[in-house]
This record gives structure tokens, C-alpha cells and sequence, in this order.
């Protein structure tokens, strides 16, 4: 009887399907509730069948991947549902290029040098100032230059950022309030900006970026706490975004504590891979004064990377203390900090700064399907990423139809921990295993019949 004959292209097409069986069983091994460290029960608002989760920082920080590649939503069934992620969309708005307004200097007289100056203001047809007045004549000698009004009446964008620049013989720092108004009668307080430029022997430090809230305006005041210490600005550059939209607020962490390494070097554990998008140190001492170099990483086997800088400081002035606590970063997840500082301005004392870390918020939305409850699960280093596009998961998506969807929100509050997660342990790849293992027994199957067929051979005559 003759032996079925297999050819080589058939043997590699069927163990190349028996690989991806093998996968396929093992990716859905992986799909159980229970092998994933903390499980969220979930209370549904609304008809569905799309429901909208704002991820809690509580819940984020016990990720095992800084992806959130194992991140599932399950049913009452334990049935894994179709999931996307949707990053901070209202950050994600197109900026702008940065637009030079102009500037005009705002003066009182010598007498009322503290008041807001009343000025006459001469406008063109579409609103664009052209000249700035005091309201009253004041003497040659007798002004003050009180602060500047800057005309962004040009943008029709909100207003997310001002960076200025200022005459060389002003140094050290300047405090300013902020105030917005579209008809120049009536204005609103935008807060107060702090900029700074210090020289450090051969070295220049300068912070002259101040954030602003992201509305819309058309003219800006700025009047400084200090008259006497107005600089004469040559430059002031606006930055607006395209939407409309406020930026969505950021998840705060508790304080983390942490170590001196070497004087003027800070380290800190984050419990995991996170994108940090924004750093806050507490300073405990008053007049402290630290230009900073931030470096990141996400394992002590890998080298440090610069990933931010700033000057940081907390300084009483005229018994009020004025602070720049915040570094902001790209957002590139990182899980171990260090802080260098120059420490000929003082330094931020023996011990490191309690930190505070912000995440930019990201949204989970799924599909419902099957029985209640819902359960968001996230922590376990052997999943595989399994979120779907969100125009894929909505077939119909825009960004109107994501703000109308249901919501769903954890059952109870979750508890911020900040203990460190252990180190994950590496995957064991079942995929890769799986297909070694069937390539290998498709090798010695072929020798095997190479061989019978050597034997079966009639021997030659």
C-alpha cells in the first residue's frame, strides 16, 4: 500500500494555519477577569450602546504597560468587549502659529503710579488699536510706566500661551496681573503671570512663557505689582488653538516622596509607566531659588533621557510669597525622575521636594454587549493590546457624537496607591513558542519522510 504523499508546501501551509491556531487560543487564554490585578465594577448612565469612561488616575497607575495595552472591559459573563481609547481630545486641538501683537505702554502719573491707568484709545474700522493715551495730561517727567496693553485682536483663536521678551538692563523677576477685555471698558482677571531672567556667571537662565486660560479676547492688560520695575518689553508673542474647547483638566497625584541621590540631584519612583504630562514640586523653604535639568526613564536599565527643564522657585516679596512650583512635560511615559539642580541659586534644601505628577485624561469607550454588570480591568503584563480605532468602534464617529454618548463611572471611588508596582515580569511570548514548536516538528516530519522514502527505495542494480 502506498504511503499518502504531502508536499513540502502543503506540510508548510498547514503548520503555518496550526501556528495561528495556536495564537488565536492562547490570545484568548488571556481574555479571563481574573488574571488581571484590579478589577473596577462599572454603573452605566444612559441607553447605550456606547458608553464613555473617564479613566481614573487610581485605576491607570496599576497598568503593567504604559500603553494601557492591558486595559479589557468585561460583562457579567466574563466576555471581553470591543474597546477603544480615545487620548485627551480636547488637548489634541491644532495650535496655532504664534502671532507678534502689539504693544502699548500703559503710564500714570507720578502721584496715582499704584492705580490701573485710564487711557483714551484710538481704534481702526476693525477694532485694531492704533494709539494709546493717557486720559489725562501728565507732565513731561511726571510719568510712570505703569504696564502694557497688548491688541490681539487678530486672533480669533482662545488664547492658550504669551511669551515675552524685554530690554537686557531688566533682570530678576517680574510679576504681573493679567486682565482680558474685547471693548476696552470692562475687565475680566486672567489670573497673574510670572516671568524671569537671571545670569548665573556666563550663564543665562530665562523663563518668559506664561500660561493663559485658553479663552478668547482681543485685548490683553498687563500691569506689574511693582511699577518701578515695569521693563520696556520689545516683543510679545500670542499662541491660540483652533478649537474652542477648554483643555480638558489633568488628573492630579497625592504627593510622592522622594530621595536625595547626591547634592543637587532628586530621585523619585513613580508606581508605573506613566505619560507625565506635568510635574509639581512642593517647596518647603522660602527663597529658594533652583534653575532645573528633568531627566526620565522607565527602568534603571535604561540610560537617563532630558525630558523637560525650568527654573523653580518660591520667594517672599513685600510679605507674599510668589512661587514657579511646575514643570511641564511632552507627555512620554517615564517612570523613574531625577532633578538636577544648579545649586549657586540656593538649591531646594537637604531633602527632595514632595512631587505631584499629572497624566493627561484619557477616555475608555466601549461597546455594550451581554449581561450587567461591567467590569474595567487593567494590570497584567502578559496581555496584548486589544483596543480597537475609535472609528472603528463607531462607525459614524465625530467628535459631537463623542460628547453625547452614555457614561459609565466606577461603582465606588477608587483609592490612589503610590506603592510601587513590582517590576513586571517579561512575557512569555506563547505565540512565538507555539510557532518555534510546530516549525521544529515540521522539520523532523520531513526528515522523517525523507528517510522512509530512502529506505523504501528499491535498492540499485
Amino acid at each position: 500500500m502506498r504511503k499518502p504523499y504531502l508536499s513540502p508546501h502543503a506540510l508548510l501551509k498547514s503548520l503555518l494555519c496550526g501556528a495561528a491556531l495556536c495564537a488565536a487560543t492562547f490570545a484568548h487564554a488571556q481574555q479571563v477577569l481574573t488574571d488581571f490585578a484590579s478589577q473596577t465594577p462599572l454603573t452605566l448612565t444612559g441607553n447605550g450602546p456606547w458608553y464613555r469612561l473617564e479613566l481614573p488616575l487610581a485605576v491607570q497607575l496599576n497598568a503593567r504597560q504604559a500603553n494601557l495595552g492591558d486595559l479589557r472591559v468585561f460583562n457579567a459573563d466574563g466576555q471581553p468587549l470591543a474597546y477603544a481609547l480615545v487620548q485627551n481630545p480636547a488637548q489634541r486641538a491644532e495650535e496655532q502659529p504664534a502671532t507678534a501683537v502689539k504693544m502699548f505702554p500703559l503710564y500714570n502719573s507720578s502721584d496715582r503710579r499704584d492705580a490701573a491707568p485710564m487711557v483714551r484709545v484710538q481704534r481702526s474700522a476693525n477694532g485694531t488699536v492704533v494709539e494709546v493715551l493717557p486720559q489725562t495730561d501728565i507732565e513731561a517727567g511726571d510719568e510712570v510706566l505703569r504696564g502694557w496693553l497688548l491688541d490681539a485682536s487678530a486672533l480669533k483663536a482662545p488664547l492658550e500661551r504669551l511669551t515675552l521678551d524685554w530690554s537686557t538692563e531688566h533682570e530678576g523677576f517680574q510679576h504681573f496681573t493679567i486682565e482680558a477685555s474685547d471693548d476696552l471698558q470692562h475687565w475680566q482677571s486672567w489670573g497673574s503671570g510670572q516671568v524671569a531672567r537671571l545670569s548665573f556667571s556666563d550663564e543665562l537662565v530665562e523663563q518668559r512663557e506664561v500660561t493663559l486660560p485658553g479663552l478668547k479676547a482681543r485685548y490683553l492688560r498687563l500691569l506689574w505689582r511693582s511699577p518701578q520695575t515695569v521693563p520696556t518689553l520689545t516683543s510679545a508673542l500670542v499662541l491660540g488653538t483652533s478649537n474652542d474647547a477648554p483643555p480638558a483638566p489633568l488628573s492630579w497625584s497625592p504627593a510622592l516622596t522622594g530621595t536625595l541621590d547626591k547634592p543637587g540631584e532628586y530621585l523619585w519612583q513613580l508606581p508605573t509607566a506613566l505619560p507625565v504630562a506635568r510635574l509639581r514640586f512642593d517647596i518647603a523653604q522660602a527663597n529658594s531659588l533652583a534653575p532645573g535639568t528633568l531627566y526620565g526613564r522607565l527602568d534603571s536599565t535604561k540610560p537617563w533621557q532630558a525630558i523637560g527643564s525650568g527654573l523653580l522657585y518660591r520667594l517672599s516679596e513685600n510679605g507674599q510669597d510668589v512661587s514657579q512650583d511646575e514643570i511641564q512635560l511632552a507627555g512620554y511615559p517615564v517612570r523613574q525622575l531625577k532633578l538636577e539642580v544648579d545649586e549657586r541659586g540656593g538649591g531646594l534644601g537637604p531633602d527632595a521636594p514632595k512631587l505631584h505628577f499629572a497624566v493627561a485624561p484619557t477616555q475608555v469607550v466601549f461597546l455594550a454587549r451581554g449581561n450587567a454588570p461591567f467590569t474595567l480591568a487593567i494590570g497584567n503584563p502578559m496581555a496584548v493590546a486589544a483596543d480597537l480605532p475609535i472609528s472603528t468602534l463607531i462607525p459614524d464617529y465625530s467628535a459631537q457624537k463623542l460628547a453625547s454618548l452614555s457614561s459609565a463611572q466606577p461603582t465606588k471611588a477608587p483609592v490612589v496607591d503610590l506603592t510601587p508596582l513590582a517590576p513586571a515580569p517579561t512575557p512569555i511570548d506563547w505565540k512565538r513558542i507555539g510557532l518555534w514548536a510546530l516549525l521544529l516538528l515540521g522539520v523532523a516530519f520531513l526528515g522523517w519522510m525523507a528517510l522512509s522514502t530512502l529506505r523504501a527505495a528499491p535498492p540499485k542494480s
